[in-house]
């Protein structure tokens, strides 16, 4: 299984977390950036992959969207795998 670790300490906007998610999950350049794209990508994961993401109570207000995205993703892809911390 293929793990990926994020620390979100010193992300501070919905941008900063949408880069680092393209970079570290390796999305394509067409990536759009928002979070039907984001649900879209994580949900065509054929591999299996656990993102952890340490430190996610330390986002923004922004943060909901991205755990509802995360967990239907989760839901939809049994491929994906997600542990927040």
């Amino acid at each position: 299984m293929k793990e990926i670790t994020i620390d979100c300490l010193g992300i501070d906007s919905a941008q900063s977390l949408h880069s680092v998610l393209a970079e570290k999950l390796e999305f394509p350049q067409w990536y759009g950036a928002n979070l039907d794209a984001l649900y879209d990508l994580l949900t065509a994961i054929s591999e299996d992959t656990r993102l952890i993401l340490n430190h996610f109570d330390t986002l923004g207000s922004f943060r909901r969207g991205f755990r509802m995205v995360l967990n239907d993703a989760e839901d939809e892809n049994p491929h994906f795998y997600v542990d927040i911390l």
